[in-house]
C-alpha cells in the first residue's frame, strides 16, 4: 500500500482505510514483534505491542500522510522495529531481567529463523506472481514455467504450440514489461 493509496481511502473513509492497512501489513508486524519479544513476553504482551504499532501507524498517517508518497512498508517496519524494542525493555525491567548490552540481549533472541525476512520473501513472491499474472497468457504462461519451472523454449513452445523462437521473443518482451511494473512497484530484479 502506497501513502497516496491510504490518503486516498482516508478521505472516503477513515475506517476503510484501516482496516486495509492493518490486512496489508497485519503478518509483517507481527513477524517483526514476535521476532524481538518472543523470549521475554506473553503472547498477550506481543498482541498488545502489535496493537500499539498500528495505533502509533494510524495517529503517524493521519498527521503527515502527505509525506508518504511511495510504499508504506519502510515507515511501518521503522515504527514497528522501534515499538518492538522499547516494549523488550519495558517487559525485560518489569520480570526484573537486568539489560546492560543490548546487542547481548538481542543475540540471545536470534534464532535460525529470520521471521521477518521470510515474511517479506513471502510477499515479494506475492507481489511477482501477481505483476506475472497480469501480464496476460501467453506471456505470464511463458514467464513461470520459463524461470519458476526452468523449461526450455523449445519445451515451452510445445506446450503452448508456438514456435520456439516466438516463445523467446514473447519471454523478452514480457521480461522487459515485467521490470518496468515491478520498477513502478519499487521492486528492481
Amino acid at each position: 500500500m502506497t501513502g497516496t493509496e491510504y490518503r486516498n481511502l482516508y478521505s472516503k473513509s477513515p475506517d476503510s482505510a484501516c482496516s486495509a492497512l492493518f490486512e496489508c501489513y497485519c503478518d509483517y508486524i507481527y513477524a517483526i514483534v514476535y521476532n524481538k519479544l518472543r523470549s521475554a513476553a506473553s503472547r498477550a504482551d506481543i498482541e498488545e505491542c502489535v496493537s500499539d504499532i498500528f495505533a502509533d501507524i494510524f495517529f503517524g498517517l493521519n498527521k503527515s500522510s502527505e509525506d508518504y508518497d511511495g510504499e508504506l512498508k519502510g515507515y511501518v517496519g521503522t515504527v514497528a522495529k522501534r515499538r518492538a524494542i522499547n516494549a523488550y525493555y519495558s517487559i525485560s525491567a518489569r520480570n526484573g531481567h537486568h539489560t546492560d548490552d543490548a546487542d547481548t540481549e538481542f543475540e540471545t533472541l536470534t534464532s535460525g529463523e529470520n521471521v521477518e525476512s521470510e515474511t517479506e520473501d513471502k510477499e515479494m513472491r506475492k507481489v511477482l506472481l501477481s505483476r506475472i499474472n497480469e501480464l496476460g497468457e501467453p506471456d505470464s504462461v511463458i514467464i513461470l514455467q520459463k524461470f519458476y519451472y526452468d523449461r526450455s523454449s523449445a519445451e515451452i513452445a510445445e506446450i503452448l504450440s508456438m514456435k520456439a523462437s516466438a516463445v523467446r521473443m514473447r519471454a523478452a518482451r514480457a521480461l522487459k514489461k515485467l521490470k518496468m511494473v515491478l520498477a513502478a512497484d519499487g521492486i528492481e530484479i
